[in-house]
């Protein structure tokens, strides 16, 4: 029998595909298993490569595949799209995953620890709660503007809503003041929720020298810094800044051809959490600049003077990024160098 050298497998909740092939890749064999059935097939495998895209679940059986002794590889499932022949299904899957996997050039994601996962959660679950948070506060001010009563957008203006609510000269319906206030009781426990999140991510970001190091820099906070260390693959994945940049999204689009180099919008291909965190954190340090005025004849004064806000933060966004690569791959605290 031809020895098998990679086992694509897709992913599911209870059955999984698997394809397995030589090293020249012919098809070796074709099987569909249940969970339990997978785990057991690749404790009793020959040590192979196992690729599978990376999902929700992929990081979990990439260790599980580590601890039975196999070499995981994780693909984005956009780069494996391509290998897809014709028709989709769950065995064309397994086989576009270990074509993928056999390209020499083919870029592989690094699999996530449980730490990096537990912190992932915690992270996902504060964006969620503010999202909600935001809808219910939405919701209120819909409701008391179809009874004649504004108020300005944002959670900063919660009091003028509260106020209207408890105001019991407004003339407000006695059902409507009733759900009214339910909203406000379910915008203060989401608030509290929030706030308890926050310590967690504060006690999280001073407990790791990397999270550490990231706050010396302006505009990086515990949450920046914990999304960083989250999300981010380990920086010697990538040979210089830019490609960490552009990792994130905040490079320019190129549409080149024909030796004619065309640049266009920001791709924003890439990590939108750490990017958006970024381009928030540099809008505070433009903002900050833009107040009491940076140094004389610095990029960002030159930025300030002939450019938007917006495109500035983004840039410095940019600037950013390549800074994070530099102090994580040699290990030094955050320098202010001549541009503020």
């Amino acid at each position: 029998m031809t020895e098998v050298t990679i086992v694509g497998v897709d992913l599911a909740k209870n059955v999984f595909q698997l394809h397995g092939a030589a090293a020249d890749g012919s098809v070796v064999f074709r099987r569909k298993l249940t969970r339990l059935q997978f785990r057991k097939f690749m404790a009793g495998h020959p040590t192979c490569v196992v690729a599978m895209e990376a999902c929700g679940s992929s990081h979990y059986w990439a260790r599980e595949m580590i601890r039975l002794g196999h070499q995981p590889k994780l693909i984005a499932p956009g780069y494996v799209k391509a290998f897809i022949k014709r028709q989709k299904n769950d065995a064309a899957d397994a086989e576009a995953i270990v074509e993928a996997a056999l390209r020499p050039t083919m870029r592989f994601v690094a699999p996530k620890t449980e730490g990096q996962q537990s912190r992932a959660i915690v992270f996902r679950t504060r964006e969620q709660l503010v999202n909600q948070r935001t809808e219910v506060v939405n919701a209120l001010r819909a409701y008391l503007y179809e009874f004649g009563y504004i108020a300005p957008q944002g959670i900063g203006h919660l009091r003028s809503l509260t106020e209207i609510v408890e105001n019991e000269n407004t003339e407000l319906p006695d059902l409507v003041r009733e759900i009214c206030r339910g909203l406000l009781d379910q915008i203060a426990q989401m608030t509290g929720r929030l706030d308890a999140l926050k310590k967690t991510i504060d006690a999280l970001s001073r407990e790791g020298e990397t999270s550490r190091r990231l706050q010396t820099m302006p505009g990086v906070g515990p949450i920046a810094a914990l999304a960083i260390e989250t999300f981010a693959p380990p920086m010697e994945t990538f040979k210089c800044s830019r490609d960490f940049a552009a990792w994130l999204g905040l490079v320019p689009l190129q549409k080149s051809t024909g030796g004619k180099q065309r640049l266009g919008k920001t791709s924003k291909m890439g990590q939108r959490d750490i990017r958006r965190l970024l381009i928030l954190g540099a809008m505070a340090v433009v903002q900050w600049a833009s107040r009491k005025g940076p140094r004389e004849s610095s990029w960002l004064a030159r930025m300030i003077s002939r450019k938007p806000r917006m495109l500035v933060a983004v840039a410095l966004a940019n600037k950013m990024a390549r800074g994070v690569w530099a102090m994580l791959t040699k290990q030094e605290d955050y320098r202010n160098p001549a541009m503020v």
